[in-house]
């Protein structure tokens, strides 16, 4: 659904919400989590994970339409 840059962004801002929340069971740094977000059509979703558990030389494989969808879909 989002764009291999906006699930970047997105994964950005909501690791700096987790941290913020300075809670006492959370890391201190690098949080794990997994954000599944359903579009408007069953075919439409995205699983956003943190920007720090991929390899920034080998980033996981985007697909073609995500990257136009934006575009398209106006």
């Amino acid at each position: 659904m989002f764009s291999f840059k906006e699930k970047q962004h997105i994964a950005s801002e909501v690791e700096k919400l987790l941290l913020s929340m300075n809670h006492p069971e959370m890391p201190k740094e690098k949080p794990r989590f997994t954000l599944y977000v359903n579009g408007k059509e069953l075919w439409s979703w995205a699983d956003i994970k943190p920007n720090w558990t991929f390899d920034i030389d080998n980033p996981p494989e985007s697909k073609p339409f995500n990257e136009i969808a934006r575009d398209l879909l106006k």
